[in-house]
């Protein structure tokens, strides 16, 4: 089974760019989808983006549209999310989660553990 961990968070300013990776070990990782999700203090856990096995299909939420973009490396494992134009509503607790089978969040039965993300204004 695969495992996850996230890295890259950090403190940056409103417009400032970050990427964030997430590193998998384990077997058959081109198999899983890919997603990034989000939990800021008060608020739910919601999608940010998602990314196919092969990497063929980029899914985005509208509040990031435009200013994330995902992409994968299966020779390495990694799945990373470039952040530019950074808002301080971004900030929260960023998880990769790996999904088997569908895209719906409760197909991702895989998380890592998260990594702080914080955009001051």
């Amino acid at each position: 089974q695969v495992q996850l961990v996230e890295s890259g968070g950090k403190l940056v300013q409103a417009g400032d760019s970050l990427r964030l990776s997430c590193a998998a070990s384990g077997r058959a990782f081109s198999s899983y989808r890919v997603g990034w999700f989000r939990q800021a203090p008060g608020k739910e856990r919601e999608f940010v983006s998602s990314i196919s096995g092969s990497g063929g299909t980029r899914y985005y939420a509208d509040s990031v549209k435009g200013r994330f973009t995902i992409s994968r490396d299966n020779g390495k494992s990694t799945v990373d999310l470039e952040m530019n134009n950074v808002k301080p509503e971004d900030t929260a607790v960023y998880y990769c989660a790996a999904s088997a089978g569908g895209g719906w969040t409760a197909d991702y039965k895989i998380w890592g553990r998260g990594t702080q993300v914080t955009v001051s204004s």
